[in-house]
């Protein structure tokens, strides 16, 4: 890590909650001399103290290393600006509900840019009752496969992990469901409107 807390910040943060020195140094069971150290910059919190230093400052630690609070205003979010991340090096599928800071196994992952669907990746989408039999004709071997599907509605998110040599298919239920999504390994992340194809 390049940065570390400042005392500035420390300060800041502090009187943002209406904290006196005291009053912070008795949360963290450590002397308001060692929160004056640091806030002067005469020393710093050990990195153990870290995580409760932000818990009791009411932010998040990415808050408390880079200076700035992160204020949530959102109050509801679009299903269909969905994002999604996959990590590569253990094949971890994240969703978010629009764009997002995600990391896994120590790495920021990029936001995947969706692509409208191709003939070589395009599904096939059946009715049957109330869901959608989706298929692909797409290869499954180990070195070029469909990692997962997803159906995208505007209240929710179904997502089904795909692995290697096994088939394609899954089921949706259809009601209000407006996108599929799928991503390839090779080529990317593709969608679909969700609406069935001719046989």
């Amino acid at each position: 890590m390049d940065r570390y807390v400042t005392g500035g910040a420390i300060r800041a943060f502090r009187e943002g909650k209406g904290l006196t020195q005291a009053e912070l140094a008795e949360r963290l069971f450590v002397s308001d001399k060692a929160v004056s150290k640091w806030e002067t910059g005469r020393g710093l919190p050990d990195i153990s103290l870290i995580e409760p230093l932000a818990h009791a400052l009411g932010i998040s630690v990415s808050a408390l290393f880079s200076g700035e609070s992160v204020r949530n205003d959102n109050r509801a979010a679009n299903m269909l600006k969905t994002s999604f991340y996959v990590c590569p090096l253990c094949a971890n599928v994240i969703h978010a509900t629009g764009r997002a800071s995600v990391a896994c196994c120590g790495v920021t992952l990029p936001p995947l840019e969706a692509e409208e669907c191709d003939r070589e990746h395009a599904l096939a989408i059946e009715p049957s009752e109330d869901e959608y039999y989706v298929t692909a004709a797409h290869p499954m071997t180990k070195d070029h496969y469909l990692s997962f599907l997803a159906a995208v509605s505007d209240n929710g998110f179904h997502l089904v992990k795909l692995y290697p040599e096994g088939p394609v298919e899954a089921r949706f239920k259809i009601n209000r469901v407006r996108w599929l999504y799928f991503c390839c390994n090779r080529h990317g992340l593709f969608r679909q409107k969700a609406e069935a194809t001719e046989k």
